[in-house]
């Protein structure tokens, strides 16, 4: 199978690179490929002929989308609707990642995928709506929703936690609850969904939840750091965009591909940590 694969530098596109070895994948980022632009888009598919398009790129500042709603709409809305438009035309499959934050967080269980998203922040917004026009153009689509990725590589919240361990105390928000999940883990249940025709809206996420809190304790503990860590409150710290204050994720679709438990992921982030 031919996969164009967009948004190849992130780490999810990293993560996938790895497992999708039995497959020719063509990897594309932002320099190679602006998926705002309607006529590269176009070029791209007609050049390279994949039999999917799996688009693992987004605008992922969720603190600057409020400042700059214009360019989280390009990356998150506008480029999921051309890669659509483009492959509907060519007949060939869309993959399309989300996110949890299409959810307002108020949920006193883990959301499923027949839930009412209702975003409050621009990023959330701009996701839903790259959602709804994958949905609407394509119907030959997989979306995959996601939640709290982190790798060994990029920008992660994980990885900023081992950062700030040496200092004497680390003050972490405890009342935000969400699914972590490890990049690769995510990147072999998309690889198990694209060889099904079962298109639809699938929670992928590390099976399971916890807070921030809960996670950088846990971490600490498998890194074998004594660094105190302190519980506050996301009123403790101000950010531009609201967070959904629950967001964990379960599935009942059919085919039921579920992740591993985030306390493994986390572990196994862990392991290849110490590794480098």
């Amino acid at each position: 199978m031919r996969i164009l694969l967009i948004g190849a530098g992130g780490q999810l596109g990293q993560a996938l690179q790895t497992v999708l070895t039995q497959h020719e994948v063509v990897p594309l980022d932002h320099l190679h490929l602006d998926i705002s632009q309607l006529n590269a888009v176009r070029q791209a598919v007609q050049a390279y002929h994949p039999d999917v398009v799996l688009n693992a790129a987004a605008f992922n500042n969720v603190d600057g989308a409020e400042s700059d709603p214009h360019a989280a709409y390009r990356g998150n809305a506008l480029g999921p609707r051309n890669l659509a438009v483009v492959t509907a035309a060519h007949q060939v499959p869309i993959l399309h990642v989300s996110t949890d934050y299409v959810f307002d967080g108020t949920s006193k269980r883990p959301y499923h995928e027949f839930d009412c998203p209702h975003p409050r922040s621009i990023y959330g917004a701009s996701k839903l709506a790259g959602e709804e026009a994958v949905r609407a153009l394509n119907p030959r689509h997989y979306i995959v929703r996601t939640a709290w990725l982190y790798h060994t590589v990029g920008r992660n919240f994980p990885k900023t936690m081992r950062a700030l361990a040496s200092q004497a105390e680390v003050r972490v928000v405890s009342d935000q609850y969400g699914s972590p999940t490890y990049a690769p883990h995510l990147a072999t249940a998309i690889m198990q969904l694209l060889l099904t025709d079962a298109y639809g809206t699938y929670h992928f996420a590390g099976h399971g939840g916890t807070s921030w809190f809960e996670l950088t304790r846990t971490l600490y503990r498998f890194l074998g750091i004594q660094t105190s860590v302190r519980a506050v409150a996301a009123a403790d710290f101000p950010r531009p965009a609201e967070r959904p204050h629950y967001s964990v994720l379960t599935t009942l679709q059919d085919p039921c591909i579920l992740l591993p438990a985030w306390e493994e992921g986390l572990a196994e982030f862990a392991r290849a940590l110490q590794k480098e």
